[in-house]
């Protein structure tokens, strides 16, 4: 597969990316609903993403946050 695909279920609020379609052979738990798939090699084959909502929400804040602070103060004229 060249191409990655990204899936959304929004009754189950789940995000899965599918970067290969080799079959999945284990998983391994990233973070608190966050797995990544794994093929038979162990490479990664697919992130699965819980409550994706919610992550996606706050992975934004917090970007838009650090950005804000690291902008510069603004000078009085």
């Amino acid at each position: 597969m060249n191409n990655a695909q990204m899936s959304y279920f929004e009754q189950e609020d789940v995000l899965h990316l599918v970067i290969s379609d080799e079959p999945e052979a284990g998983s391994v738990e990233i973070s608190p609903n966050i797995t990544a798939e794994l093929n038979a090699q162990g490479a990664l084959i697919g992130i699965e993403i819980l409550r994706a909502s919610t992550f996606i929400r706050d992975s934004i804040l917090e970007t838009v946050q650090g950005k804000l602070l690291e902008l510069p103060e603004s000078k009085s004229a």
